[in-house]
C-alpha cells in the first residue's frame, strides 16, 4: 500500500513539475519584449522567481524523493532496460531545469542575451523529455 501512496505523489510532483518547466521558458519568451528595468520587466521577474523557487524545485526534489523511494522499495527495477533511459532521461530534465534557473538569474540581473527563438525551442525539450519518459514507464519497451 505504501507503494501506491508513493506513486502517486510522485505522479503528482512530475506533472507539477512538467507544468512549471513548459511555461517558465513561455515567461522568457514574453519577458524578452519588455525593456529591462520597466514595470513588465519586473512582473516577469517576481513571476519567474516564483514559478520556479516555490513550484518547479519544489516539485523537482518532490519527484526525485518519490521516484528514489520507490526504487529503493523495489531495487529489481535496476534490472530493466527501460529504467535506465527513464533514469537518463530525468538526469537531462533536472540538468534543463538547471539551466531555466541559470536563465531566470541572468533575467534578474537585466543581463539576458538570448533571443524569443531560443527560449521557444528550449520550451520544446522538456516535451519531448516527458514523451520518451512516459512511453518507457507505460509501454516499457525493452
Amino acid at each position: 500500500m505504501l507503494y501506491l501512496w508513493l506513486k502517486a505523489f510522485h505522479v503528482i510532483s512530475v506533472i507539477s513539475w512538467m507544468a512549471g518547466m513548459l511555461y517558465l521558458p513561455r515567461l522568457f519568451v514574453y519577458h524578452c519584449d519588455a525593456a529591462p528595468g520597466s514595470d513588465a520587466s519586473e512582473r516577469f521577474k517576481v513571476m519567474e522567481w516564483r514559478l520556479y523557487r516555490f513550484i518547479m524545485s519544489p516539485a523537482m526534489i518532490a519527484t526525485w524523493v518519490f521516484g528514489g523511494s520507490m526504487v529503493a522499495m523495489d531495487p529489481s527495477i535496476f534490472s530493466q532496460g527501460w529504467f535506465h533511459l527513464k533514469l537518463l532521461l530525468v538526469l537531462l530534465m533536472s540538468a534543463v531545469h538547471g539551466i531555466y534557473g541559470g536563465w531566470l538569474k541572468a533575467f534578474a540581473r537585466d543581463a539576458n542575451t538570448r533571443t524569443q527563438k531560443t527560449f521557444r525551442i528550449a520550451n520544446e525539450v522538456p516535451t519531448l523529455l516527458m514523451i520518451v519518459i512516459v512511453i518507457m514507464v507505460i509501454v516499457k519497451p525493452f
